[in-house]
Order: C-alpha cells, then sequence, then structure tokens
C-alpha cells in the first residue's frame, strides 16, 4: 500500500468498477495498474502457456514490479495428439513431454513488444517473488486444457479484489486486444461471498485440491528458459501496443517519477510524522548510533530508511544492511525499499542464489561504477559464513539496520554483528530481553541507547494507528496440585537468587520457565473459558492465544496438548466454529484459514506462538489470552496484533486470564511480590488505556492488595 500524506491507501480506497469493457476503459491503466499498486499479492490462473498468454498476464505488472508485491501463477501446457500418444504409449514419461511442449512456445523468436511485456513477469521469477504451477486435466486423452481466467488481487489488509474475463490470450489478441472484465470486491457486502470464493478456488487449486485436475511444479528448464529474458533493470514503464502491425511504443502515464536510480530517496508522496523526524534528528544528534522504541504501526521500518535517504544526501552512504529475524520480514522490507529507489539484495537460505551477486555490487560500489548496495538478510544467514566472509569487504560509508532487535542480544548474534560497520540503527518496540540483562546490555552497547521519543501504545491508539478497546480481566484460581507445585518453585526461586551467583541464572530462568508453563496451562482456565463462551456462541472474528504444554485429563488421563484441549472444548462441547493456527500451519494453510476466518466461515482460531513472530490477522474483533505471557516483548506484540486495523473494526475486545499466585509466606511472597509487581504493571498499564479503565481496574484490585500492592 501507498502512504500518502501520511494516509495509507489500500484496494478498498481505489474506486472500482464492476465491469471493465475495453469499449470504454483502459483496463490496464484504470483497473490492473490501480490495483497492483496497492496489492501484496496477485493471484492469477490463466488458459495454456504461451509467450503471448504469458504477456497478457504482465499486463500492468510494472505496477508490481515497483510496489514489491509476491505473485502465484497457474497456467496450463498445451500438449499436442503427438505428446498424449507418445505419453499413452510409453515413449516418454508425462513431465518430459510436457516440458517440451512448454520450451517449444519459447523456442520461436518473439516480437518485441512480447519481449518488452515479459519482462515484468521474469523479472519477478528472478527475484524470487513470482511462483508458477501448472494445472494438468487428469484426462488426457481428451487433449482438454485448463483454461479457467481468475484473478485475485489481495492487500495488507486483507482486502480482496477477485476478477474474471473473457481475454483471448493470443498474440492477435494481445494487440489492442478486446476484454471484457468482471469484478468483485470482499467489502462490498453484495458480492462479498462471491469475492471470497473466488479467493478459495484459487487456494484449492493452488494446493491440488480441486477435482478433475492436478497442479503440478513448473519446470525448471522452462524457468531457466523465462529467465533469458530477464531484463538487467527492473521494468519501470508499460509498454503500450498501438497498431495491428506490432508497432508500439512506451506507456509514459504509467511510469512512476523516478526516485534516484539505486540510492535512497524519500518518495515525494510519504510525509513522516513529527515523532519520526524527531526520533531522525535525535539519531544524528547521537552521532549515528541509537535503539528507535516504537509501537506496532508507527513506521519503523520508513523510519529507517529515512534515515538511510537522509544519511546518502549528507555523507553520500554507500551500503545498507538490514538484518531482520524471519524470511517474511525481508520480503517487506524489500517492499519498502523498492518505494525508496533501492532494490535490494536478499541474502538468505541457499547462498549460491545471493553471494556471488553481492560480492559484484560490493566491488563495483568500491571501484565507484555504482553509487549504492543494499542487502537484507535473516538472523541466521548473518551468523553464517557466506555472510561473515564478505562483511570486511563493506565500505566505509555503511548503515547497518537490526528489525526486531531485541533478538539480537543472543549472544552468538550478538558477536555476529560487524564491528567495523560505524552507523548503526535498532528497532523493536520492546528492546529489553526478558531476563537477559547481559543480552540486553549487548544490544545497547552495539546499537547505542533508546533515543526520544518513544512512540508507545496510547500514542499509536491515540493517533489512529491502532483501534480503541475494551478490557476484561477474568481472575483465574490454580488447583490445589497446581498450587503447591508454584509454591514449591518461587521456593526454589528464591532460593538462588538470594546466592548472587551469577553462574546460577540459568537455572534460575529455567525454573521460571517451568513456573510460567504451570501459569500458561492452569487447568481452571478451562473452566473459566466455557463459562465465558457459552454466552457467546453467536460471535466470530474471536482469537484464542493458548500456552503450549499440556494437561492431564480426568477421564482418559491421557497427556493434551493444551492447544487440542481448548479446541476440543470450543468445537465439539460448545460447537464453535474454530480451526487451529500454529506455527507448524504452512504458509498456504494460514492464507486459507485467514481468509475462511475474515469471512465468519470460521469463528474462531486458536493459536499458539506464531502470531508472536510477525503474523498478523487483523480481522479479529476479538482476543481471549489464555496464555499471559510474563515477557513483555510477547505481551505488547500480542495485544498490539489484537489492535490492528482492518475494514469495519473500530474497537476490539479483550479478555486477559491472569492466574492468581496462591498464598506464600516467608521469603516465597517477597519473591512472589517482586515478579508479579512486574506483570502487574503491564496488565494495570493496559487496563488504564481500555476504554472502560475504571472497570479493568476495579477487577485488578483484589490482586493488588493481596499483596501491597495498591501505588501502582
Amino acid at each position: 500500500m501507498l502512504a500518502i500524506a501520511g494516509a495509507w491507501v489500500s484496494l478498498k480506497d481505489l474506486t472500482i468498477r464492476d465491469e471493465y469493457r475495453s469499449s470504454d476503459r483502459s483496463i490496464v491503466n484504470d483497473f490492473y495498474v490501480p490495483c497492483l499498486e496497492q496489492a501484496t499479492v496477485y493471484n492469477r490462473a490463466v488458459g495454456y502457456f504461451s509467450s503471448s498468454s504469458m504477456a497478457c498476464v504482465a499486463q500492468g505488472l510494472t505496477a508490481f514490479v515497483r510496489s514489491g508485491g509476491q505473485m502465484r501463477l497457474i497456467t496450463s501446457p498445451q500438449l499436442s495428439e503427438d505428446d498424449v500418444q507418445a505419453i499413452e504409449q510409453g515413449l516418454k514419461n508425462r513431465e518430459q513431454a510436457i516440458e517440451a511442449a512448454l520450451l517449444r512456445e519459447l523456442e520461436e523468436e518473439l516480437p518485441q513488444v512480447i519481449q518488452d511485456r515479459l519482462g515484468a513477469l521474469v523479472w519477478l521469477l528472478s527475484k524470487g517473488l513470482l511462483e508458477i504451477k501448472l494445472a494438468v486435466p487428469k484426462t488426457l486423452r481428451q487433449r482438454g486444457i485448463y483454461h479457467e481466467k481468475l484473478g485475485i488481487f489481495v492487500d495488507s489488509e486483507g482486502h480482496v479484489v477477485a476478477f474474471t474475463g473473457s481475454a483471448n490470450e493470443s498474440a492477435s489478441a494481445l494487440i489492442d486486444n478486446f476484454e471484457c472484465l468482471d469484478v468483485y470486491c470482499s467489502w462490498d457486502e453484495g458480492v462479498r461471498q462471491r469475492a471470497l470464493q473466488k479467493a478459495r478456488h484459487f487456494q484449492d487449486l493452488w494446493n491440488d485440491q480441486t477435482k478433475h485436475v492436478e497442479v503440478m511444479a513448473f519446470p525448471e528448464a522452462v524457468a531457466r528458459s523465462l529467465l533469458k529474458l530477464c531484463p538487467p533493470q527492473p521494468p519501470t514503464q508499460e509498454p503500450r501496443v498501438a497498431t495491428e502491425q506490432g508497432h508500439y511504443n512506451i506507456d509514459s502515464s504509467s511510469a512512476p517519477e523516478a526516485l534516484s536510480g539505486g540510492t535512497p530517496a524519500l518518495p515525494l508522496n510519504i510525509t513522516l510524522r513529527p515523532y519520526q523526524q524527531q526520533a531522525i534528528a535525535n539519531w544524528f544528534a547521537n552521532k549515528g548510533r541509537g535503539t528507535l522504541k516504537m509501537a506496532t504501526g508507527s513506521g519503523k521500518t520508513i523510519t529507517a530508511l529515512a534515515i538511510a535517504a537522509a544519511l546518502y544526501d549528507k555523507i553520500q552512504l554507500q551500503a545498507l544492511i538490514v538484518v531482520c529475524p524471519y524470511r517474511h520480514l525481508v520480503t517487506q522490507w524489500a517492499r519498502e525499499c523498492r518505494k525508496f529507489g533501492l532494490e535490494p539484495i536478499l541474502a538468505y537460505e541457499n547462498v549460491r542464489q545471493w553471494q556471488d551477486r553481492l560480492l559484484s555490487q560490493l566491488y563495483s560500489v568500491r571501484s565507484g561504477y555504482q553509487p549504492f548496495v543494499t542487502v537484507l538478510t535473516t538472523n541466521a544467514t548473518l551468523m553464517s559464513h557466506g555472510l561473515q566472509s564478505q562483511l570486511p569487504y563493506f565500505p566505509e560509508k555503511t548503515l547497518i539496520v537490526g528489525d526486531e532487535a531485541h533478538n539480537l542480544g543472543a549472544k552468538r548474534l550478538e558477536q555476529s554483528l560487524p564491528r567495523t560497520v560505524g552507523l548503526r540503527l535498532a528497532l523493536s518496540a520492546t528492546p529489553e530481553r526478558y531476563f537477559d540483562e547481559v543480552g540486553t546490555e549487548g544490544i545497547f552497547n552495539y546499537f547505542g541507547p533508546v533515543l526520544e521519543p518513544e512512540f508507545t501504545l496510547a500514542d499509536a491508539i491515540a493517533q489512529g494507528a491502532l483501534v480503541h478497546y475494551r478490557y476484561y480481566p477474568v481472575l483465574v484460581e490454580l488447583t490445589e496440585e497446581e498450587a503447591q507445585r508454584y509454591a514449591a518453585l518461587t521456593q526454589k526461586i528464591g532460593q538462588l537468587a538470594s546466592m548472587g551467583d551469577s553462574e546460577l541464572e540459568e537455572k534460575i530462568k529455567g525454573l521460571l520457565n517451568q513456573r510460567s508453563r504451570l501459569i500458561g496451562n492452569a487447568a481452571n482456565k478451562l473452566q473459566a473459558l466455557r463459562s465465558l463462551m457459552s454466552d457467546r456462541l453467536d460471535t466470530s472474528h474471536t482469537l484464542f492465544y493458548c500456552g503450549d504444554g499440556s494437561i492431564e485429563s480426568e477421564v482418559a488421563q491421557e497427556n493434551y496438548r493444551y492447544v487440542e484441549a481448548v479446541t476440543a472444548l470450543l468445537g465439539k462441547e460448545l460447537g464453535y466454529r474454530v480451526n487451529t493456527y500454529t506455527a507448524d500451519t504452512t504458509l498456504d494453510e494460514r492464507e486459507d484459514l485467514r481468509q475462511q476466518f475474515e469471512s465468519g466461515e470460521l469463528q474462531g482460531l486458536v493459536a499458539i506462538r506464531c502470531l508472536d513472530e510477525g503474523v498478523d490477522i487483523p480481522a479479529t474483533q476479538t482476543a481471549v489470552i489464555m496464555a499471559s505471557s510474563g515477557n513483555p516483548r510477547q505481551f505488547v506484540q500480542r495485544r498490539g496484533r489484537v489492535l490492528r486495523r482492518a475494514p469495519g473494526k473500530d474497537r476490539a475486545t479483550i479478555f486477559d486470564m491472569i492466574v492468581v499466585p496462591p498464598n506464600l509466606e516467608g521469603d516465597s511472597l517477597a519473591v512472589e511480590r517482586s515478579l508479579l509487581k512486574k506483570e502487574l504493571r503491564r496488565f494495570v498499564e493496559f487496563a488504564q488505556l481500555a476504554d472502560n479503565a475504571g472497570e479493568a481496574r476495579v477487577q485488578l484490585l483484589d490482586l493488588q492488595k493481596r499483596y501491597g500492592l495498591l501505588d501502582m
């Protein structure tokens, strides 16, 4: 999505008609380009594979190249009668015949207009932003082909625009072709289900779950043949056919305003907010070092790239390194980098896919042949020999950015950070590491201290980056057995802590983790959940955060994962339509579940941990937090994700299950009071920010009285 003067633009903000006909509209300029500029995902199912049909798919894709989205394409091989006979007679296996048929389509000399149109498609393929699969009818004897024509745009807020078309994808149709598209938008109640159904049809096809059609991987040999058409630079202008003889020109109306040829520059359509401007000024005042502690929705990425652009203006910055904990964050950074005029190297996983390119660009920068190089990598790759061996060759004027920088306090990661790079910036809503003072100190020693202004959760709500919410603490007592285990663990923690031996910190951390798991999976939470949801069976868009330990069933005496117990209670006992959403759920399954959740087909999702890893489901209107993490980072991230803005979402509701510690005495009471004070401070802060602050605070008073914490 684009930001215009601080306001975010999405698919929903576009003026989209329910039909486009070539007789009265430029389908490329009026429909494809605007949607592709806002989309983060473009799913396309097209007829048969040929150079001209691929060129038709590529219409408007220069806009998608600029926005850095990801595309999935399904097409069908066109097998000849000889191909089918060769397969049936065993002269060729099916895969060989399909590969040969596809390669034949690319052997002929291609018209220049087709080569140029394919440029955007192949560029996405070369960057790993396009994945292609083949749809093959299961009955080859009839020589049928998969001939559906379907397109799906999805933006970062989950809005869907689906379209079906009559495009005759052939060479003749490509030249001033006449098309008619029917369009369905997910925010239009009249066609919402149709739009989401089209999206599900594509997802089923992609997952090979469609009757009579088999979906298979795209042959590597054909991909290599396509990559020969890859342009040396990302295409920025849309070819436009002018005559039936194939002459054409470049449609300059769709070209973006030039930024700076591969060097960082603040886009004209982005206006920095005052707190972002102040953070940048303070980073420069601190001599190019510092940590920005900024909450969800505050624009940390934009702020960091604005610093890079300012450094280029001031000192001709030569290189930017961004380190992210996860691959999907690398992709998000790449999308934002391209808006700032950068074409980053994505350095992760297979070293052969990026190391030579990085080495070449570093040489070009140091030799003066190239002004700038951008590298986006993961924490894991940062520690690898492949990247470590090249860090000494980065130029003197290099900026390193640590995204979600709290992760970089781990010992191996902190030791992998390049000491030769002087310009350093850390980004995190919660840079302090939980019960790891050494790791926290390592982060601040390397990147620099937290700079003003901090952008808090309250700021994010006040400025409209997050929605308002109502907060309901649900106090839960431990069972007698759990209370005994809790007291024993607390006593051990107190004994070890009183020794003041730094070598015992790992043992203390282990005991704290055991106690945290005990709290997270307290058996009485299930009874509290049953009581809560019995009155809410007609609701939807509910997210259930669970612990990841196990409980013992009183009936079957089996160990169940807590999430399975929660799912069984909700689904089997109460009839609430739910599914699990865990770190083991594949990306394709996550997208399918997200769409079912958004449409209301699923009323709820039961999640473990994965939503602490940068995964967002903005459609969540209610959250039931079964495991209130003691880790402040997870605490902040979980609540921030629940408060993400989404269409039709004005406010969120949060039920927070808080386990009441058992009555303790002596030293154990002092230990418990110290530990509880840290956690209760977060609960109180969150209650104070809620629309029902008074009501929420009353629920916490008893706990504060018991431990003498009324001053909070």
